[in-house]
């Protein structure tokens, strides 16, 4: 394999789900919040079916009110009584094994418990391992449920919470991306499985060449499989041979029919717009974050000293990622030298009559400048747009032709959504020509490498895939099976971005696997969402996304926000380009994220037209630390997690954040190559374990309550 560790075999194909009477019910609520969605776009101020009303005082005396006739109406019952002594004797369990004692381990005893206890029977979850950190002073709180909700909402939104997390594992594991390890281990408890390491799915991201090593070889090429790719309805089916092909028999790789995932995405969308849910999220988030400004208060000078023990290391000589995107969209006009298009062709394209040299000689500019300053590594975007086949290799030439690699840099492929023009254009007769120009090409350098060699090395150095460009350009049509397949989209409107979304992951997911079956390197898809635009861009994400660029619409929905937190999605945020162009500085919600203990990172977007230094990177972080006043801790956190979602292999996160970096909390942090200090990640563990026990709690409560037959 490529280099990462060895994983066990996985399911080969995606699970269908059927339709039901009750998803009927769900799709039409999802058409309310996806028409809600749009009107929210043309009226800013309006309050929106997934948001909350924190600061209208109205709403908040009405829906004070309705709780508080909820909670009498409780009191008076005798099966909600019932329901909370089952959650009371779960709860104590679940703290118990949370516990830590006086020398920094976790308690594994779990308390005493008479034979007729029901908890009996719920499954000890196998992922309290004691770890080493400093002492600390912990924030808990302690009762029935501690949600300040009923207990018959409290179990609605834990259940709705938990099918999406069921859902977005699903689209992970079959596409080789990333879900977190301990949202996965509470998952296998609600079966009563275990988590095993060896079941974990990870991408594989090709190693950098060791010294002496030829990065431009091309003796290395696999030879051909014969097999045979064909597009049908927008998605690459691969078959063993021409026989096949006349069969209609393909190879059992994995794809996410459209019923299936239409059905999901209607789920999430229901799930945003949710009262209870709604409720129980924003709760929960305002607890969040009122926890970790406790933690920070009890906290800080622990920590400060925790780092100041760490010889030779602070903030400036940690691993830091940066991602660089280059915008396709209405500000392009902005990258004009002086105004002419012409000179921008000249000095930022690879294929015009120069064949990008001058391009190639900034690059290998910015890669001379990182290798130096040794602790920065970039992920820029280059564009693949799906006009011709032709474009991928135009752009494997010009990688090898003028010798671009550095090992500070991996490549990741930007797809511009301008379908409209080439259609406008008469370029592409189809939406299913352009993706048939973006995906066969790989396709054909994965099935016979030999006859694709430049393609082939390159895609070595190539870690995922981008969708871009300017996500408040909304579409009226609401992505659905009646949709038109690819083939059937000729009008000259653009596809809806989860449309988008929907038929890049699939192939993605396909491509994917065709690639790890021949030991080859595999994508992630990163796309940018929630800068602007429809809240939907998010569901459409969560569902297909490993990690997404900027995400400030998440502070418009809780239930999503809430979502993003427990799956521990990744969120590349670059709040010097929100400032110009959609968000001011102030009012980003990057430390709110970050307080709350979602993954976020800083990025740099557009350095060319945003930044004032050749700095671009630092700038981002320094002007950061001195409006919110981040610690050197919160830096660090930001650093670690920048390198945790880029494209740098196995062995380099080994190497920048430590050999056990794969596990969560304390025991994956190694302070001597990251400076985040041990009480932080044990901080952030033990509460994301928190959060996941309550939903958890829940689920089993309902099941312990359920009526016999």
């Amino acid at each position: 394999m490529a280099g990462t560790p060895t994983q066990a075999e996985m399911p080969r194909q995606f699970p269908k789900i059927a339709q039901k009477e009750e998803d009927e019910h769900v799709r039409i609520i999802a058409e309310k919040v996806f028409a809600s969605a749009l009107r929210e776009e043309d009226t800013k101020d309006a309050l929106s079916l997934f948001d909350v009303a924190a600061d209208c005082p109205i709403g908040k005396k009405e829906a004070t009110e309705r709780e508080l006739q909820k909670e009498i109406a409780e009191q008076q019952s005798d099966t909600t009584a019932k329901r909370k002594k089952s959650l009371r004797l779960i709860r104590s369990h679940s703290l118990s094994l949370q516990i830590p004692t006086c020398d920094g381990t976790v308690s594994l005893i779990s308390p005493s418990l008479s034979p007729q206890t029901p908890i009996q029977n719920v499954p000890f979850l196998g992922i309290q391992r004691p770890y080493d950190v400093p002492e600390f002073q912990r924030v808990t709180i302690t009762g029935d449920y501690c949600s300040g909700i009923t207990v018959e909402d409290y179990e609605h939104a834990a259940k709705g919470l938990i099918k999406a997390l069921f859902i977005r594992e699903k689209y992970m594991r079959l596409a080789y991306q990333i879900f977190p390890r301990t949202t996965g281990q509470y998952l296998r408890s609600i079966e009563n499985e275990r988590w095993r390491e060896e079941d974990e799915v990870l991408p594989d991201f090709h190693p950098t060449p060791r010294d002496g090593e030829d990065p431009y070889d091309l003796s290395d090429a696999p030879g051909n499989l014969e097999y045979v790719a064909r597009m049908r309805d927008g998605i690459i089916f691969v078959y063993d041979n021409k026989e096949m092909l006349e069969l209609g028999e393909p190879r059992s790789l994995p794809y996410p029919d459209l019923q299936t995932f239409t059905l999901d995405l209607s789920h999430v969308l229901a799930l945003i717009a949710d009262g209870p849910t709604k409720t129980y999220c924003h709760r929960r988030l305002n607890f969040l974050g009122s926890k970790f400004y406790l933690h920070e208060m009890l906290n800080e000078m622990a920590e400060l000293r925790e780092l100041k023990g760490v010889p030779h290391r602070d903030f400036y000589n940690v691993r830091k990622g940066r991602q660089t995107f280059h915008r396709f969209d209405k500000f392009n006009a902005k990258y004009n030298p002086v105004g002419a298009s012409e000179l921008r062709d000249l000095y930022l394209k690879t294929d015009n009559y120069m064949q990008g040299e001058y391009f190639a000689r900034i690059i290998k500019e910015v890669s001379h400048e990182l290798e130096e300053s040794k602790y920065q590594h970039m992920e820029p975007r280059l564009s693949i747009y799906g006009g011709s086949p032709s474009e991928w290799a135009s752009l494997a030439r010009w990688f090898i032709k003028h010798q671009v690699y550095s090992p500070n840099i991996r490549w990741v492929i930007q797809v511009p959504r301008i379908y409209d023009i080439f259609r406008t254009k008469k370029i592409l007769p189809s939406f299913g020509k352009m993706l048939e120009n973006i995906f066969m090409p790989l396709f054909e350098a994965t099935i016979n490498p030999k006859e694709n060699r430049e393609l082939h090395l390159f895609l070595k150095y190539v870690t995922g895939f981008d969708s871009v460009d300017d996500e408040s350009k909304h579409s009226a049509h609401m992505f659905s099976i009646k949709s038109p397949t690819p083939g059937e989209w000729t009008r000259e409107q653009n596809p809806p971005y989860s449309y988008y979304l929907y038929y890049m992951y699939a192939n993605i997911m396909v491509l994917n696997n065709l690639r790890k079956e021949r030991g080859l390197s595999t994508f992630q898809f990163r796309p940018h969402c929630g800068e602007a635009g429809s809240i939907t861009h998010l569901v459409s994400a969560f569902l297909t996304a490993d990690n997404i660029s900027h995400g400030l619409n998440l502070k418009k929905s809780p239930v999503l926000q809430y979502l993003y937190y427990l799956a521990q999605v990744p969120i590349a945020m670059s709040p010097l380009s929100n400032n110009s162009l959609f968000l001011e500085y102030s009012k980003n919600p990057l430390r709110e994220f970050l307080h709350k203990g979602l993954k976020v990172s800083l990025s740099t977007d557009d350095p060319m037209q945003f930044h004032y230094t050749k700095e671009a990177l630092m700038e981002e972080y320094a002007i950061a630390a001195q409006v919110w006043k981040l610690s050197t801790c919160d830096q660090c956190e930001i650093a670690r997690n920048s390198v945790l979602q880029s494209g740098l292999s196995h062995k380099e996160k080994q190497h920048f954040l430590g050999a056990n970096y794969l596990k969560d909390g304390p025991e994956g942090n190694d302070i001597r190559k990251t400076n985040v200090a041990q009480i932080r990640m044990a901080f952030r563990y033990e509460t994301l374990r928190n959060e996941l026990s309550f939903l958890v709690d829940a689920v089993k409560s309902t099941e312990i309550n359920m009526p016999l037959d």
